[in-house]
């Protein structure tokens, strides 16, 4: 998982961390530990591509 990439969409689209948390119904705390581990759920994953609109999401869910 790419995340750099994925912090950088988050700024792209004028969000903080803590925005889409709430956003896609998450903790901070969790949305923290999810950047931190790399590891987010599909159903996680999922809300993230459309709310930041993200065109390639296999460029960071799936990055090596």
């Amino acid at each position: 998982m790419n995340i750099q990439a994925l912090k950088a969409e988050i700024v792209k689209c004028g969000y903080t961390q803590a925005e889409v948390a709430k956003l896609i119904g998450i903790s901070e705390t969790t949305m923290s530990r999810r950047m931190k581990d790399k590891n987010f759920g599909l159903d996680e994953a999922q809300k993230l591509i459309e709310l930041l609109k993200i065109q390639n999401p296999q460029d960071i869910f799936f990055a090596s």
